[in-house]
């Protein structure tokens, strides 16, 4: 369960620190993250989302007020509806949330929740998982020295046309609409023009 709008990153080192599962949103927009990653269990999963227990999850509201990282049990948070004993009942028994967030009031934020079974992260632990949270986070700043053109040109990718069909609308040659699109894979470290319509669609550039 997951979704990861054409970017391609490494998060095994999430899933060797977790054995019990962790969520990871980052660079959470004004609603969607531009990448998100869910390996918690399938059975608490779907007891979480048919019981609605996003609003009461006191992780959830540690994640959304807060940057560093915390041990879940060292959460001062109410839990009326008994999120964490539920979540326990599924091997989440041990976790840590790790926020960090870009300066400013519009900044965007990233956070991983991260569980074990067996006992709690220990100080390293925690340190590392926040060292590559904020490394992923800052990875995936979105570019800024995009031209319009070069937009222009993602945006008709994005709606499908071929080359011919964007030359034309443009009024330009196809060999320009091939550079513009050359430009912006490389901005956007992207392999395919394809790839870079999605990556700025991601970024709500286009």
């Amino acid at each position: 369960m997951g979704m990861n709008k054409g970017l391609d990153l490494d998060t095994d080192c999430f899933a060797a620190l977790s054995p019990a599962g962790h969520f990871l949103a980052l660079r959470i927009g004004f609603a969607f993250p531009i990448f998100e990653q869910n390996s918690l269990p399938a059975r608490w999963i779907e007891r979480y989302s048919g019981l609605g227990l996003v609003l009461a999850d006191p992780v959830m509201h540690w994640l959304y007020s807060n940057t560093g990282a915390t041990r879940w049990s060292a959460m001062d948070i109410d839990d009326p509806r008994g999120v964490m004993d539920q979540a326990a009942e599924f091997g989440l028994a041990f976790g840590v949330a790790v926020c960090c967030a870009d300066a400013g009031p519009h900044g965007q934020r990233s956070f991983g929740s991260f569980a074990r079974s067996d006992r709690e992260f220990t100080s390293h632990e925690i340190e590392t998982l926040e060292f590559n949270l904020k490394a992923m986070h800052d990875s995936l700043v979105p570019p800024t020295n995009l031209t319009r053109a070069e937009l222009e040109a993602l945006g008709m990718v994005k709606n499908g046309l071929l080359m011919k069909e964007i030359a034309d609308l443009l009024g330009v040659s196809e060999g320009a609409v091939k550079q513009r699109l050359k430009n912006a894979k490389s901005k956007l470290n992207a392999k395919t023009s394809t790839h870079a319509a999605t990556m700025a669609t991601s970024y709500g550039l286009i």
